[in-house]
């Protein structure tokens, strides 16, 4: 496969690996089955309103429902897998949309004067699934 710089698959597979598979889709189980324990851990936020959480609810269950696929395709681009290039633009285009919708969801909070995050919590994630979904795009798109 033709590699965007030397050892790109493998950095693009680590990545979704730590930012998809352990933060999104680790994180988001341990949020859907005990949400007072990931409230303690850091993983959910105290004070939250009950409008928000059901959204966050939601947004869990739909990242525990596809984040599977991100370790599939993390490992399928560790082996350096024709599959795993395929497979990784799933993981690629879903961190670009979670952190578009991220930023904005947090944006929206802060509006409406229920600001929970640091703004360095919300740039650093926003910026941590921007740069790798487009890491990843760029590395998927190179391979075919």
């Amino acid at each position: 496969m033709d590699q965007l710089f030397p050892y790109a698959h493998i950095a693009a597979g680590v990545l979704i690996i730590c930012v998809g598979f352990v933060f999104h889709w680790i994180g988001q189980f341990v949020c859907l089955i005990d949400w007072d324990f990931a409230t303690k851990i850091g993983l959910a936020e105290k004070g939250i309103l009950p409008e928000y959480r059901v959204y966050e609810h939601a947004i869990a269950t739909a990242d525990v429902a596809i984040g599977w696929i991100y370790g599939i395709a993390g490992l399928g681009l560790l082996l350096d897998t024709e599959w795993g290039y395929k497979l990784a633009w799933f993981p690629g285009v879903v961190f670009v949309y979670h952190s578009i919708s991220y930023w904005f969801w947090t944006r929206n909070r802060r509006k409406s004067a229920h600001r929970l995050e640091t703004s360095s919590l919300r740039i650093g994630w926003s910026a941590a699934n921007f740069a790798t979904g487009v890491l990843v795009i760029l590395v998927a798109w190179n391979a075919s």
